[in-house]
């Protein structure tokens, strides 16, 4: 792993946390996360920063980790979201937050532990 992709992986560590802590904060409920544009807004914002951030990732490291992650759909969440957050599918982003994030999270530990 290059010291950017370590630099990367410890930004994306950050907001999949954040995303942890907002859950925590506003509730780990749809119904709350679809009514309130705060934290709809907060879970977005760190999930295309999330995208944007793998997109900068090492082609030699995204290859290597392939199997664990799959970069290329991160990445498109970015694009979706950069480009159509007005059209974005609340069910989609909860469930990526809910599902994915946790396993995003632990992967970037992982990682970061092993440097």
């Amino acid at each position: 792993m290059t010291r950017g992709d370590w630099q990367r992986l410890l930004h994306i560590r950050t907001y999949c946390e954040d995303i942890e802590q907002f859950m925590d904060r506003f509730g780990r409920d749809f119904d709350t996360f679809t009514s309130d544009r705060a934290y709809f807004s907060a879970v977005a914002m760190c999930l295309l920063q999330i995208g944007e951030l793998s997109n900068g990732l090492s082609d030699e490291f995204r290859e290597a980790t392939k199997d664990q992650l799959p970069w290329g759909m991160i990445r498109g969440m970015r694009n979706w979201l950069a480009h159509s957050y007005a059209e974005a599918d609340e069910k989609i982003l909860w469930e990526t937050a809910c599902n994915d994030i946790p396993k995003v999270l632990a992967f970037c530990r992982q990682n970061l532990e092993k440097s």
